[in-house]
């Protein structure tokens, strides 16, 4: 399946919550789920009923959006979640926490985790000194991520971790914005997710 090009704001409607895939533009008076939160389309103010499966699908797609994963991608996050041991909805949102495209996000490097993709396959970071282009790298406690030298004083990198201070840093990561580093001090909980996600869906999606 391939990646989606077209309206981002539009996914929000459809998924009928915020997604924060336009960065700033989320929390401004400009957001387009603000204005709309109806579904778009022509018949998107209709009352629609959903069954039971159509929670389950929107769910997965919700959460399949939010981190910007293809379809076949995020199966095999599931796949591997569910071999693992504990709760496999909670394993499943882990494995995306830990995405080096999402730390780059969640650090305050990129204003959207779209951005941040980009920016990794560009090259603009370094994983323990060493350059890493691969956004879906799966970081692990002790990691250093860091922009390189050269990249220090690109536009969207400053812009960014000037107004990271809205939306803050998760307790598991560790932010030195003078020195543009940060540093995973422990692995993502279920608890430091703080969008309405029930994973539980996801679970009951696939397990069918």
């Amino acid at each position: 399946m391939a990646r989606y090009t077209g309206p981002r704001c539009r996914l929000c409607r459809r998924e009928g919550s915020k997604l924060f895939l336009k960065g700033d533009r989320c929390f401004s008076e400009k957001c387009a789920f603000e204005r709309r939160s109806y579904a778009p389309g022509q018949h998107g103010k209709g009352r629609i009923k959903v069954s039971d499966y159509g929670i389950r699908l929107r769910e997965k797609q919700r959460v399949r959006r939010i981190y910007g994963v293809k379809e076949s991608q995020f199966r095999r996050y599931f796949e591997i979640a569910d071999s693992q041991k504990g709760v496999t909805g909670t394993n499943l949102l882990v494995l995306l926490e830990r995405r080096l495209d999402n730390v780059i996000y969640r650090l305050g490097f990129a204003d959207s985790r779209s951005q941040a993709r980009q920016l990794v396959k560009h090259g603009h970071f370094l994983v323990n000194g060493r350059r890493v282009d691969i956004p879906s790298f799966q970081v692990k406690v002790g990691d250093e991520i860091k922009v390189r030298d050269k990249s220090k004083d690109i536009v969207p990198i400053v812009q960014a971790i000037e107004a990271v201070a809205r939306r803050g840093v998760p307790d598991w990561l560790e932010l030195d914005a003078e020195n543009k580093k940060g540093i995973v001090k422990a692995m993502p909980e279920r608890s430091h997710i703080t969008m309405p996600i029930q994973e539980q869906y996801i679970v009951e999606f696939y397990s069918k």
